[in-house]
């Protein structure tokens, strides 16, 4: 149980980040990390392999965020302010804010496969191994799942400066 509890502990900001930004807000994140760690823990004995406890706590956090959101019969992120997340400022709130904003335009899968590479730092052969999937299908999806955000960046910067120019040219001088 020690052994556990400190394992778990090292990884908890990591398992807490990807459920916060797989589930869209902070109960439920947090909901599903404790599912997850209550599961984890009541198997952790059948873990043959120490040096894997990060990528099967990942796995059983995944399975817990879809069978969550399945529960809930939600598809998409319910959104909310990312309090617990920020330490300072409203510009890390407004950050916070459009990740989830910018997560919320690409599939379960697609979101499911940022976060994992971004926040939790895992290479598509490890995501393929938790997803079971072939580690090519994981390249392609990311590849894909990036020009979604970049299209969707840049749409929003063009919206953006139009906005900034027609304000300009509304102002009497």
């Amino acid at each position: 149980m020690e052994r556990f509890l400190s394992l778990y502990q090292n990884i908890y900001s990591d398992l807490y980040r990807l459920a916060y930004y797989y589930m869209g807000n902070a109960q439920d994140a947090e909901d599903s990390v404790q599912d997850a760690a209550l599961s984890a823990c009541q198997h952790f004995h059948k873990l043959k392999k120490e040096a894997s406890f990060r990528s099967w706590m990942f796995s059983i956090l995944i399975n817990r965020c879809k069978k969550n959101l399945k529960k809930r019969g939600q598809r998409e992120l319910t959104m909310e302010h990312p309090l617990t997340l920020c330490t300072a400022g409203s510009k890390e709130l407004d950050s916070q804010t459009e990740i989830l904003e910018l997560l919320q335009t690409l599939t379960e899968e697609e979101r499911l496969i940022v976060t994992l590479t971004v926040f939790g730092g895992y290479k598509s052969e490890e995501i393929a191994h938790m997803l079971h999937r072939n580690h090519n299908t994981i390249r392609s999806k990311y590849r894909r799942a990036l020009q979604k955000l970049q299209q969707e960046l840049t749409s929003e910067a063009n919206h953006t400066s139009n906005s900034r120019k027609r304000q300009r040219k509304e102002k009497p001088i």
